[in-house]
């Protein structure tokens, strides 16, 4: 079983991209800090790393170079995954020897899977592609599907790798899914469709998700409907405002996993029922 090691400090897509190649069949460890990144690397010793450049303690640039000047694990490949997609930044990486080179925003999640399988190509590896069958199995161990059965759930999202995660985690709970991507969009479905549960993003383009939940608590038709904020920001002002604008939890991305989200919006559901 080929081992892969991910560094990366946003545990949300961590979490999400362990569980995808899991359910590919690798044995997959995660170290959410540099340091603690480098020397997994060294005890671990992953036939592949999966690494973000800007981490706690030591980024990503400070371990590439440490990992060259160490005989054991400079032959381990890197893929790097990161947020900057600037050429300078790109070229860098790749003049302290790593693979290949993936920007966040701009990849969806069988990318991933792809530039890993490729990496492995070479030993001939034979990597089960049944990725949905297998992620499904191994949710379905986690969660009751009956749970969320016949809920109508909204995503407003416009991150497709986070609504690629979330949108086949709800698939299994039976529940209908609703997503929309931008602000007037959303509003416009949740105005036709009048979800049980909305999970709304702040940044977004148009419509912020502030405004968004403003117009929904104003609205005596859909006031009723419970949201969850889910977002980068995390500053006690975000928290509070959210708070003070009918929000029934505030969630920030990098600190929770995919299957948080969903056990929130079990409880929350739960919460308003009673």
């Amino acid at each position: 079983m080929k081992k892969i090691l991910i560094i990366e400090d946003d545990l949300f897509l961590g979490d999400a991209l362990s569980q995808k190649l899991i359910a590919e069949g690798f044995e997959v460890s995660l170290a959410v800090d540099g340091l603690k990144g480098y020397e997994k690397i060294k005890s671990f010793k992953p036939d592949l790393v999966l690494l973000d450049i800007i981490l706690p303690t030591m980024n990503g640039y400070e371990i590439l170079e440490a990992k060259q000047k160490d005989a054991s694990i400079s032959n381990i490949p890197v893929i790097i995954v990161s947020n900057s997609g600037q050429p300078v930044e790109i070229n860098r990486a790749l003049s302290l020897g790593v693979k290949d080179y993936l920007v966040k925003a701009q990849f969806d999640p069988e990318e991933v899977l792809v530039k890993v399988r490729s990496q492995f190509r070479e030993d001939n590896e034979e990597i089960s592609s049944n990725l949905v069958q297998s992620l499904e199995g191994m949710i379905n161990k986690k969660m009751t599907t009956a749970d969320l059965e016949g809920k109508r759930v909204m995503w407003v999202e416009d991150d497709q790798f986070l609504n690629d995660i979330i949108s086949r985690k709800l698939a299994l709970t039976k529940c209908t899914f609703f997503h929309a991507s931008e602000g007037e969009e959303a509003l416009k479905l949740i105005n036709t469709e009048i979800p049980d549960i909305i999970m709304l993003d702040i940044i977004l383009s148009g419509i912020d998700g502030f405004e968004i939940l403003r117009r929904i608590k104003s609205d005596p038709k859909i006031k009723h409907i419970p949201v969850i904020l889910l977002s980068n920001l995390g500053q006690a002002s975000d928290i509070e405002k959210g708070k003070s604008l009918g929000a029934a939890r505030f969630m920030v991305k990098a600190t929770v996993t995919p299957n948080e989200i969903i056990d929130a919006i079990k409880e929350v559901l739960n919460k308003d029922k009673k």
